[in-house]
Parts: structure tokens; C-alpha cells; sequence
């Protein structure tokens, strides 16, 4: 909770959970619980968590699944495609919670799991209010609308961008958008590799 206050870069995963059927492309997107402490009431990825001192994505990934969405740990395993990172510098505003104005360095290991359209995500803790089943379109006007907590709109736009959903021919500002999900961080960084 203190790194924002010391310039200490974080690390967290963000999964988006789809499915593609005959209804086209959806993506599994909750609503946080409208009394957390941070971005109540906002869109957010399937599922999106922090990293604890030692932990390696993939455990976050796992641990993660089973608390925001009761994924169980073989549906991931089978499931989760590691999809890269997005690093950034976000500016801390009053939803955050606590300090605002602070410059926040974060790197986020980025997962995309595909689902079988039988399996539906449900809260498993209290930090979301309901899971929602939305088209490409649905999520782009939330997006615009400002609905998304501001990282989660980064892991959304980054999926886009990987599968061609935003390209160089139908989105002008398509380099700036990829340079910016993709910041050098001028910080050290942890390593996540098992050695």
C-alpha cells in the first residue's frame, strides 16, 4: 500500500476471460463491489490482483481465479495463455484511495483465458458485485464512458491491439497507444523467473 509513497514499481496480473461462439466475441467483465476502498462501483478485468513479495505470476494467476471468479485451478491451468505485460506510470486520482498525485510505476503480467461457454465466472469474494457477458461493441463504449478502472482499460486496449481489434488502419492514434502501454520504467525490476 506504501510503494505509491516511494516510488517503488508494483506488479500484478490482470486475466481477461472470453468465449467465442456463434454469438461472436464476449468478454467475462465484473463490477468491484460498490464499497471497496478503491474504484467502487468500476469495471474491471475478469480477474486482476496484486503479486505479494515472492510470488510468481502464475501462482497469482491461480490464487487469484479461485477468489474473484471460483475458477478452479484446472480450468486455468488448461486455459490461461500468458499474453505479455503492460508498464506504466498511473498518476493516483482520489479513487485510488489514499494519497492523490502520486506517480504510481506498475508492470502487469497479462493473461488471456478462453472459456467454454458453460463455464461462468461468479464472485468468490467480496470485492465484486456481479460478472457481466459483453460483446466487443459493449466493452468499447464502457471503455469510452470511462466505466473501467484505469489499468483494467490498458489490459482491455492491450487485448485489442493483440487481436486486431484496433489496428493501424482504423485507429490514427495506434502508435502512441502502443508506446504507451509499453513504458520503459527508469526503476529497478524484479525478475519473476524460477532459477
Amino acid at each position: 500500500c506504501a510503494s505509491p509513497l516511494f516510488g517503488i514499481v508494483t506488479y500484478g496480473v490482470h486475466i481477461t476471460c472470453y468465449v467465442e461462439d456463434e454469438n461472436g466475441l464476449r468478454f467475462w467483465v465484473p463490477r468491484r463491489s460498490r464499497t471497496k476502498q478503491t474504484y467502487p462501483g468500476m469495471l474491471d478485468n475478469s480477474v486482476a490482483g496484486g503479486m505479494s513479495t515472492g510470488e510468481k505470476p502464475f501462482e497469482c494467476v491461480i490464487r487469484e481465479a479461485m477468489e474473484e471468479a471460483s475458477l478452479p485451478e484446472d480450468v486455468i491451468k488448461a486455459n490461461a495463455v500468458p499474453a505479455g505485460c503492460v508498464s506504466y506510470f498511473y498518476v493516483r486520482d482520489r479513487r485510488a484511495g489514499g494519497e492523490s498525485g502520486l506517480m504510481q510505476p506498475e508492470v502487469e503480467y497479462v493473461y488471456d483465458v478462453k472459456l467454454d461457454p458453460s463455464i461462468i465466472p461468479k464472485p468468490g469474494d467480496s470485492e465484486v458485485e456481479e460478472f457481466c457477458l459483453l460483446t466487443v461493441e459493449e466493452t468499447k463504449r464502457a471503455l469510452v464512458n470511462g466505466e473501467f478502472k484505469p489499468n483494467c482499460a490498458m489490459v482491455f486496449i492491450d487485448f485489442f491491439l493483440r487481436h486486431g481489434i484496433l489496428t493501424p488502419e482504423n485507429e490514427p492514434d495506434y502508435l502512441e497507444i502502443m508506446t504507451r502501454l509499453h513504458r520503459r520504467l527508469e526503476f529497478p525490476t524484479a525478475s519473476h523467473c524460477r532459477r
